[in-house]
């Protein structure tokens, strides 16, 4: 692509990235035209398109290798590459028009099914339990995988049908035994529970059922947003929604098929099933694959932009949609009621979606062949398309965790991946996507709405209370949140054409009618006592002379070297780094942690006390601690971390939450039974706050957390209980003892005289 844009004479370039909207017909007419007698372009047109190099093309050996290679992983407990193994290797596998393939078929979608499970994917393992028994009905692995995912849904009647239909298939003597005992159990568990659904297309318990009133309006400095005519309560949900489509990030299995094979997973007629290895389906089916236009080529995905996929993934559907419904065979763009900024948008940014579109367009004619034309309006259209994603499209993130991921250990209650004993885990963005009411809601740096996902699907809740006709709005994102303000700004600016509104807080200090100085502050509507102990350190004496300069100090006035400063302090955090990497050893030399100790106290000399810098490396050092086994150290450093980020943040914000997670797995590590119930207490009520119910499915880890502190108490309880009894026993047979020997000793009379 980038030797197609630079093989454009120059002056065609400037008159496309000067251009308005309503110079589009003409600047892509000219670029179609001058691209349209070039060789490479149509060399592009083709790699995109070439059966030779499709995504679907097919390889029984290459899919046979790559399913021993997930076995090989899931055997050694790594499933989040075992998952991506199964993934690639459905992609490759062929099917014949016989149907003979369909056994292996299915079971890469029961071992893919398995993993997802290990990996707590609950409804996701349903999906593909379901496609693999569309295509083996008889297939007793598949009822049974089903059954057991249903019964961690807690969809116990349904558990229990696909248990009994596996029972029923199952041929060898052990594998009814193990199915007996599973259905046993899965009875027992259906007396006592009342069963709860829990569908993925269907994610509404009665919490989510009380939808909060949303109403568009008009804001002065942001455009459209959105607000309720009502109060909202925090903890509240407010909005859930799924995709008009979406694009996975390249590299990443998450809960995308990652194959263009599609089955209708309410039948199980095999005489139905519809399955060629030439194309994923026919234009006309209901059934189709959202990237099914791509497979006749090189990955869209791993050669264009996100949003350039995504905006051939809108227009495709719109063609299907259109085809169906018979209207016309003229190639047009959706009129997306979403907003855009192509007159603000750079030269080159202008230029490239002219080339993109006009590549995304002869793809999709090349692909629908006679079934559609374009007309000057079609580029028109496509090129605004692509400019609404740009602005538009949000990234779907999933937490990850970074030391094992969601296996955490029966003893320990925590990850023991590597020797960790520290809970870790960050959001991960897994793929982009758009969300037509999701693109109303403004963001901001002071967010009062938490967005998260399951799977595909958006759910928005209320992180405080939002007073009536207040402005509803969404986190800009972890990214943006690591940047200072001008940094923020910058980026807003330069990416979304908006120009940040938000300020940083100061406190405005003076001296009588003279001003002092402007301090910056996380909160100001929060004085705290480390607030006012600073005030009165700083005015201890009224008639002092307070000379406030850039890096000189206001008591003794020696000057600092800034720019050394900044320099000492990276070097020191580089330190701490790399004491982090080099615990995955054995054996950490103890210089090097003594290093990191020195490098440590000069950061909190050139660093403020509460800045986020520091409360970073705070938190190294409590991970580095932990993995060496050093679990004291740990926790001092965890804890300092906290202290940091409560006074950066709120006491209720998520990051403070998953802080204390990490507490609370160096507290069970210590078997400290009270501060790891308190830890986790606070961790949960800020969790179910961000998340509501929902927490259990998002984070299943703090349930397994949960458990291990109520059973790790239960057993301290026994333990003190038994000693008690214990003590009492001894001393009951002390007395006893003492008792008898007092009855069997002799009665003294005196000697005789």
């Amino acid at each position: 692509m980038e030797r197609l844009k630079s093989a454009v004479p120059a002056e065609l370039r400037r008159s496309v990235g000067e251009g308005t909207e309503g110079d589009l017909p003409c600047t892509t007419s000219r670029l179609l035209a001058f691209l349209d007698g070039l060789p490479l372009f149509h060399q592009v047109i083709g790699e995109l398109t070439d059966p030779e190099l499709a995504l679907c093309r097919k390889d029984k050996g290459r899919a046979t290798e790559l399913k021993g290679r997930g076995n090989a992983c899931f055997s050694r407990r790594e499933f989040e590459q075992a998952l991506g193994f199964y993934s690639q290797a459905l992609r490759y596998f062929p099917i014949s028009s016989d149907g003979t393939d369909r056994s292996m078929i299915a079971t890469l979608y029961i071992n893919r099914a398995s993993t997802l499970h290990k990996l707590g994917l609950l409804e996701e393992c349903l999906r593909d339990c379901d496609r693999a028994i569309s295509v083996s009905p008889n297939y007793s692995k598949a009822w049974y995988r089903r059954g057991m995912v249903n019964a961690s849904l807690k969809k116990y009647s349904s558990a229990i049908h696909d248990m009994e239909v596996a029972l029923n298939m199952e041929e060898t003597s052990s594998g009814k035994s193990n199915i007996e005992q599973e259905l046993k159990m899965i009875l027992e568990k259906h007396q006592n529970i009342n069963e709860v659904g829990a569908s993925s297309s269907n994610f509404m318990d009665a919490e989510q059922q009380c939808k909060v009133v949303l109403d568009c309006i008009s804001t002065p400095n942001k455009g459209r947003g959105m607000m309720s005519p009502n109060d909202i309560s925090p903890g509240s949900l407010i909005h859930t929604e799924d995709p008009l489509t979406a694009e996975q990030a390249v590299g990443e299995i998450s809960w995308n098929q990652n194959t263009c094979l599609e089955f209708n997973n309410n039948s199980v007629d095999l005489a139905k099933l519809s399955i060629t290895s030439t194309r994923c389906r026919t234009p006309n089916s209901k059934h189709n694959a959202e990237h099914r236009h791509e497979c006749g080529g090189a990955h869209w995905a791993a050669v264009l932009p996100a949003d350039i996929v995504l905006a051939g993934r809108v227009m495709a559907q719109y063609i299907e949609k259109r085809l169906m419904d018979r209207k016309g065979s003229t190639i047009s763009s959706p009129n997306l009621d979403l907003i855009h900024h192509y007159d603000q948008e750079s030269p080159a940014s202008k230029f490239e979606s002219h080339i993109y579109a006009i590549v995304l367009l002869l793809c999709l004619q090349n692909y629908y062949r006679s079934d559609f034309s374009c007309t000057e309006d079609s580029l028109s259209q496509l090129v605004l398309l692509i400019s609404q994603i740009k602005v538009n499209s949000i990234a779907i993130v999933h937490m990850k965790s970074m030391d094992g991921g969601k296996e955490l250990t029966v003893n320990k209650g925590f990850s023991a991946y590597g020797d960790a004993v520290m809970c870790s885990v960050e959001q991960v963005r897994v793929a982009q996507a758009i969300y037509m009411s999701g693109s109303f809601f403004n963001h901001s740096c002071r967010p009062n709405v938490h967005a998260y996902f399951y799977s595909r699907t958006l759910f928005l809740r209320a992180t405080e209370y939002i007073k009536a006709g207040s402005p509803i709005e969404l986190s800009y994102g972890p990214q943006a949140g690591e940047m200072d303000l001008p940094e923020r700004q910058k980026s807003l600016q330069e990416n979304y054409y908006f120009s940040c509104q938000c300020k940083e807080n100061f406190v405005h200090v003076s001296l009588g009618e003279c001003h002092v100085c402007t301090l910056s502050l996380p909160d100001i509507s929060k004085f705290d006592d480390d607030m006012l102990k600073v005030g009165k350190l700083f005015f201890r004496k009224s008639d002092a002379i307070l000379n406030i300069d850039p890096a000189f100090c206001m008591s003794c006035r020696s000057q600092l070297d800034l720019s050394f400063a900044v320099a000492l302090s990276n070097r020191a955090t580089s330190k701490i780094y790399r004491l982090k990497e080099l615990t995955a050893l054995d054996n950490v030399p103890e210089v090097l942690i003594a290093e990191a100790l020195q490098s440590l106290e000069q950061i909190k000399k050139l660093r403020h006390p509460y800045s986020k810098a520091l409360a970073q490396v705070e938190d190294t050092m409590a991970e580095a601690f932990a993995k060496v086994g050093d679990q004291e150290q740990a926790r001092k450093h965890c804890e300092a971390s906290i202290k940091i980020l409560e006074k950066l943040y709120h006491p209720n914000h998520i990051i403070i939450a998953h802080e204390l997670i990490k507490l609370v797995s160096i507290d069970l590590s210590l078997g400290d039974g009270a501060s790891t119930s308190a830890a986790l207490a606070r961790a949960e009520a800020i969790f179910l706050l961000y998340y509501g119910p929902d927490v259990k499915r998002i984070l299943p880890y703090v349930g397994v957390l949960r458990r291990t502190v109520s059973e790790r108490a239960k057993r301290i309880e026994y333990y003190h209980d038994f000693s008690q009894k214990a003590r009492k026993g001894i001393q009951e047979e002390d007395g006893n003892a003492q008792n008898t020997c007092a009855k069997r000793a002799p009665t003294s009379t005196g000697h005789a005289g």
